[in-house]
């Protein structure tokens, strides 16, 4: 194994999964609010809904398709440079994948033709059915990859046979309780998404006093989902570390900054964490606060990195970050959702251009917190590739050489330059140029 080649083959994945997640992330939650406006459409025949929907379909269809393209990259490179990983792993994670393309990716992209192509050749009702089928495909995918992903984190129902990790019972790996904590929290993620995307584009145009009837739906529509699912979602928050906490403990150290055992623990709030002294420079820790949120205890003993091999222990500093730049992005979500939500409510809050400058400028948060969170998942798991079983430095492809892996990523990142550059190119529409150019 060249060291070279394994460490670009992690930047290769690590790139294109980043570039591939902001995708879904944001159709998700854009499916359901799609239906959502048909829905209100059929109901009170109220033109905004439908010019609404006719806006943001668009925009759909065009992050529709480059999650589509980046996904496909992102399966090749199983192939090409985890060859070791995608044979020990494939009789469990091909058909969790495949269920992915056949149960969700057909549903969705059979019916969006409809979505585009059927508004005057079907039904009402079909259509809304139709673009309910797109925003259940769209969710079920992410249900496929996370129990994909739940089971490279905690590895459950299988066997070890001729050096493959077989299945010996799928109800344990489907219904693994990692999945029903990580799924919810994801599909919550882009949902968040979607609203502060909304709302951030309800935001511009009342900013700039244009489309006045659709700027005023997209806030107050977008701000009351994400002030009513945030505090929801800090509770799958906490469910998503209770299985850190107990199935991953050098993770959660990690995560924590601990890094020798305390009884009881306190909460390292800021820190710059030294492993060549294992110590935290610069602290701000709280007393006590670290037990209750691990054990739910005043007085719960909580591990510390030196209990485990430093061959075993993921790099600190990233999950370290990560999770509080994660938990930072959030607080500020919640406040400008219930600050936004309630002046939306007392009629206030076209008058106050702060507040608007602030949910406008809040559309990045989201995506920072899915990356970031990503982030504390993934590098927090090192180095396990899946984890307990498999080191990612044993996954690579044994005969991949560094100029083979320096020329895929090259290439990866030239094609994706000249992407973002010919977007910038497009002229756009005027009601459309200014969502686009974000979100691409």
């Amino acid at each position: 194994m060249d060291p070279t080649a394994l460490f670009l083959s992690r930047i290769q994945f690590g790139f294109t999964i980043s570039f591939h997640i902001i995708f879904p992330a944001f159709t998700i939650g854009l499916a359901a609010w799609l239906t959502v406006l048909e829905a209100m459409h059929l109901r009170t025949g109220r033109p905004v809904y439908q010019s609404l929907f006719e806006f943001w379909l668009k925009i759909f269809g065009v992050a529709f398709g480059l999650g589509v393209v980046s996904g496909i990259v992102m399966a090749f490179q199983f192939g090409t440079n985890w060859s070791v990983l995608s044979k020990m792993s494939g009789p469990i994670q091909g058909p969790l994948l495949s269920f992915e393309t056949f149960w969700a990716f057909t549903l969705e992209a059979g019916f969006f033709g409809v979505l585009i192509f059927g508004r005057k050749r079907v039904p009402p009702w079909f259509y809304l059915f139709s673009t309910a089928m797109v925003a259940l495909g769209t969710t079920l995918s992410a249900f496929w990859i996370m129990t994909n992903n739940s089971w490279m984190q905690v590895p459950v129902g299988y066997v070890v046979q001729n050096s493959d990790f077989v299945p010996n019972d799928w109800t344990k790996i489907i219904f693994n309780s990692v999945v029903w904590s990580r799924f919810p929290h994801m599909v919550l993620a882009a949902y968040l998404t979607g609203a502060f995307c909304v709302a951030a584009t309800g935001a511009w145009y009342l900013l700039r006093g244009e489309y006045r009837a659709e700027a005023r739906v997209m806030p107050r529509m977008g701000l009351g989902l994400a002030a009513v699912l945030i505090p929801i979602q800090l509770v799958f928050g906490h469910f998503v570390g209770d299985y850190v906490h107990d199935y991953q403990p050098a993770k959660f150290a990690a995560i924590e900054g601990r890094w020798h055992d305390e009884q009881p623990a306190g909460e390292v709030l800021f820190a710059l964490p030294d492993p060549a002294s294992e110590t935290n420079r610069y602290e701000i820790k709280i007393p006590i606060l670290g037990s209750i949120i691990g054990s739910m205890s005043l007085t719960s003993k909580e591990v510390g990195l030196t209990d485990f091999p430093p061959q075993d222990r993921p790099p600190v500093l990233i999950p370290f970050a990560t999770f509080r730049i994660m938990v930072g992005c959030g607080l500020i979500m919640l406040a400008i959702a219930w600050l936004g939500s309630y002046l939306s409510v007392r009629h206030r809050l076209e008058r106050s251009r702060f507040v608007l400058w602030s949910i406008f400028l809040s559309f990045p948060l989201p995506f920072i917190a899915i990356l970031t969170g990503w982030y504390t998942a993934e590098v927090g798991r090192q180095p396990w590739v899946v984890y307990g079983l498999l080191r990612t430095a044993d996954a690579v492809t044994p005969f991949l050489t560094a100029p083979a892996a320096r020329s895929s990523c090259s290439a990866q990142f030239t094609c994706s330059s000249v992407h973002l550059f010919l977007r910038h190119l497009l002229h756009l529409p005027a009601p459309a140029r200014w969502p686009l150019t974000i979100f691409g």
